[in-house]
């Protein structure tokens, strides 16, 4: 799917984030968990940020230097009303160039996304963009082979892809970065997330 439908779709729900008082944690946990693995503050940025800012609140409350980015307008729209003093950047991460190096990103639930095609770059692109000793947390789909799907979410098409478990890790060592943890955060459900680190050389 074109992430510029990807991007109209997010319009269309984007309040749903911000209506749900249920999602307010969602990832917080594991947030912290990644955090810990730094153990310094600095400069922040959440890849597909959505609309209710949860992160980047955790990001600020730590002392972070915080940005965040998103292809959705509508999305972004309710992310700047609560967040007015963030600089937002309005774009695809596949052809956005980040501006400088940041000691923590979060890419929470967003480039799985991505067309399958473009992951190794985009993956590619987030492990250049750390500063040294810099942690990545991202989620995929839990599966062992490269696969997508477009299933609804509230109404509306959602395009879904990942790279399988062997491959992600592998292209994590191959992009200077270490597998700190990898969970199945959310089983039986084949949710995943990593945490890695840049390597400090």
């Amino acid at each position: 799917m074109d992430p510029r439908q990807t991007a109209a779709t997010y319009d269309r729900i984007a309040h749903h984030w911000t209506d749900n008082p249920g999602l307010a944690r969602n990832g917080i946990a594991q947030h912290e968990r990644a955090l810990a693995f730094l153990g310094r503050t600095g400069r922040a940025i959440d890849v597909g940020c959505g609309s209710n800012g949860r992160f980047i609140d955790l990001l600020l409350a730590r002392g972070f230097a915080t940005e965040g980015l998103d292809y959705s307008a509508g999305m972004l729209a309710l992310a700047r009303a609560k967040h007015p003093a963030v600089t937002f950047h309005h774009a695809d991460i596949c052809t956005w160039e980040f501006p400088q190096r940041y000691d923590f990103i979060s890419a929470w639930d967003s480039i799985w996304h991505v067309p399958l095609e473009q992951h190794p770059a985009v993956l590619e692109k987030l492990c250049a963009a750390l500063a040294p000793g810099g942690i990545l947390i991202f989620t995929s789909g839990g599966v062992d082979q490269p696969g997508h799907i477009t299933n609804p979410c509230h109404g509306e098409p959602l395009y879904h892809a990942a790279l399988g478990i062997p491959q992600l890790l592998r292209l994590v060592d191959q992009f200077g970065c270490v597998c700190r943890h990898l969970e199945y955060d959310q089983h039986p459900e084949s949710h995943l997330y990593l945490i890695v680190q840049k390597s400090d050389i």
